[in-house]
């Protein structure tokens, strides 16, 4: 009679860890935080070895995240700069398909008052009178919309600029011919020439040059005929104030100051609208 060994109860075979948000696939690689298996789609770059994805997301809570210089969101592309400016190009494009645009578009106050089209105070700095206006505030917004995008991050610049328009609009609302149709984005570009220098001063650089070119820019507007003053005036004031309530806005809180001074500055050009149309209305009467 032979002796024969023991015989081994079998091992069960190790089960082949899955990805714990992708479980249909097998993985060996663990998060150096929470040491759950994590596929390649969710391996997160760590200072040593892989994290997943919460983990990622719950160590960024405590960082702070960067900002522009006057509170915003980190511009890298000025996208709002490149939106307006295909803008201004397909409604300049479209007055050779669709007869008279611009009195569809423009600013007008009988059309504001008796109409009640008050749209057309944001519409008529999307159109332009010819090749040269348009190329003009297209090249200036080229220029200094990217600086100010990304100084002030897309959101405000959106405001910034809209605001500056009907701004222009507003100041034409009191002062113009009510018969006279404006076009054109300029109330918005002073706005912005008006911003960049108030940023200027605001971070100590030299701002003889936006100055000078404002100064000529002005100068052009009296000089040359059929050239609306009253949205070049507007759009600089009511640009550059704005500019100043959000560069110089406290930093506690700094957004919501923000908010409050662009909310008020629309409240206050509404206001001016509502006071101003019966008076044109009378007039007309």
């Amino acid at each position: 009679m032979t002796s024969q060994p023991p015989v081994q109860p079998e091992q069960p075979a190790e089960a082949v860890p899955t990805c714990y948000r992708h479980p249909d696939r097998e993985t060996w690689v663990r998060c150096q935080r929470c040491d759950r298996p994590i596929c390649p789609d969710c391996m997160r770059d760590a200072a040593v070895g892989f994290q997943c994805p919460e983990c990622v997301a719950e160590g960024n809570r405590g960082i702070r995240q960067a900002k522009s210089a006057f509170g915003g969101s980190v511009v890298r592309t000025p996208y709002v700069t490149w939106t307006i400016l295909v803008v201004n190009v397909v409604v300049f494009a479209a007055g050779y398909l669709v007869p008279n645009v611009d009195r569809y578009l423009g600013m007008n106050s009988v059309m504001v008052a008796f109409g009640d089209e008050y749209y057309r105070m944001i519409t008529a700095a999307f159109v332009h009178g010819g090749p040269f206006h348009i190329l003009f505030n297209c090249w200036a917004l080229y220029v200094v919309g990217p600086y100010l995008e990304r100084a002030f991050g897309h959101a405000r610049f959106v405001a910034l600029y809209l605001v500056s328009a009907l701004g222009g609009s507003v100041l034409g609302l009191w002062m113009d011919d009510p018969r006279v149709l404006t076009v054109g984005a300029s109330g918005a570009i002073f706005g912005l020439f008006g911003a960049v220098f108030v940023v200027g001063r605001k971070l100590n650089l030299d701002v003889r040059g936006i100055a000078v070119l404002i100064a000529i820019n002005l100068g052009i507007t009296f000089i040359v005929p059929g050239i609306s003053w009253t949205g070049h005036i507007g759009g600089l004031i009511t640009g550059a104030a704005l500019a100043g309530a959000l560069a110089y806005a406290p930093k506690d809180k700094r957004t919501l100051w923000q908010v409050l001074a662009i909310t008020g500055f629309v409240v206050l050009l509404a206001v001016l609208v509502v006071v101003r149309v019966p008076m044109v209305l009378a007039m007309l009467n």
